[in-house]
């Protein structure tokens, strides 16, 4: 598999994340087959902001519910705004109830 065809299913993995939801770079690496490459999918999500579509990369957090992206955004409080909106709290860069929230691509 390419770069670009692992970025793209990541892409397509992360727009079927349910506002509200979040997931982990690792779920989604796990989900594609991946295990071992949750950092790619880190680095996929860096670039999302550059397709012609939106890719919710805002729902997609480090396996503690930790906001680790939120430096990738337009912004410092981009990623948290975007999560409160859809009704998920954050307190110190970390998704309040992080079971309750989480999506699992390999069980959708």
């Amino acid at each position: 598999m390419t770069e670009e065809s692992f970025f793209q299913k990541v892409y397509q993995i992360t727009k079927m994340i349910p506002e509200g939801r979040v997931t982990t770079y690792g779920a989604i690496a796990r989900y594609l087959g991946a295990p071992g490459s949750a950092r790619m999918v880190g680095w996929a999500l860096n670039n999302a902001y550059s397709q012609d579509e939106f890719i919710p990369a805002h729902r997609v957090v480090n396996r503690n519910g930790c906001l680790t992206g939120k430096h990738h955004f337009h912004g410092p409080d981009v990623m948290q705004d975007l999560l409160e909106s859809e009704g998920i709290q954050v307190k110190k860069d970390k998704i309040i109830d992080f079971q309750q929230h989480f999506w699992d691509p390999n069980k959708a």
